[in-house]
């Protein structure tokens, strides 16, 4: 029987760089790509956390499966420093996943200068970060002929809550970049995808008692729960695959279908 396709799920040998690496989805997405026989570079805040996840991948792969770099993403020269190193360390490069992101609360009856540090530092990290990693490693990822880049957003893109202006307008952004830089990029064949993550438990997430994300999962998402870091995972991988080659600038929800219910 002849086979209906000859696209490639391997991702044996790539190289890829996984921003807020050390912790929830971007841990997760680290050690799936290991899994799949790429080689990562853990970035993340911390060193000590940085190097635990690294050291866990290498226990699993091999010493040369995971580099740990120290990165605070919100300063251009450490992003500089983390592409840098992943080029001395590898030579090439073919995957980013903009993961990195913090939820601060951001109010119209805060007072200014808390409003003002709050709303700087949230798109410094959730949206202009992402722009210059992309801006910084897109010569690499055309070069290595399958570039794949992956944002991750959040359903505050879609739906929001009060109190999030500066992280849902910043993860509004996220959507924007992905969808621009989509349309410019994919006449060199690297396509920018961004994932849009409902409630999920991790860091993030760890303040909020288990009674108060049950009501607020059973209230809002179809599937009455809370979703895994892993599984978000799963979708970040799928969209790297050599064989996803034609999903470009899709702005994909994993929310167990909240965003569908209250849009």
């Amino acid at each position: 029987m002849t086979r209906l396709s000859q696209l490639s799920r391997s991702l044996h040998g790539s190289v890829a760089i996984v921003t807020g690496a050390a912790s929830g989805m971007g841990r997760a997405t680290a050690h799936l790509l290991a899994d799949e026989g790429v080689r990562v570079v853990v970035a993340d805040l911390g060193a000590a956390r940085v190097a635990a996840v690294a050291d866990e991948i290498s226990a699993a792969h091999g010493a040369d499966a995971a580099l740990g770099v120290e990165c605070d993403v919100a300063s251009h020269d450490q992003l500089k420093a983390l592409v840098a190193r992943t080029l001395d360390w590898t030579g090439h490069l073919a995957i980013v996943v903009n993961n990195a992101g913090v939820s601060m609360i951001n109010s119209a009856f805060q007072p200014e200068d808390e409003f003002e540090a709050n709303w700087a530092q949230t798109l410094d990290i959730n949206l202009t970060a992402h722009a210059r990693l992309i801006r910084l490693t897109v010569p690499h990822l055309v070069e290595s002929g399958a570039g794949r880049i992956v944002n991750i957003a959040s359903t505050e893109a879609l739906v929001t809550t009060a109190g999030l202006a500066a992280y849902a307008a910043s993860k509004a952004g996220v959507v924007g970049l992905t969808k621009s830089f989509a349309v410019e990029l994919g006449r060199t064949g690297v396509t920018v995808n961004c994932i849009c993550p409902g409630p999920i438990d991790t860091g993030m997430t760890s303040g909020i008692d288990a009674a108060a994300k049950e009501k607020y999962a059973r209230r809002r998402v179809p599937l009455r729960r809370y979703g895994a870091p892993e599984e978000v995972a799963h979708m970040t991988l799928n969209l790297c695959l050599p064989a996803s080659s034609f999903v470009n600038g899709a702005i994909i929800p994993v929310d167990g279908g909240m965003s569908i219910r209250h849009t």
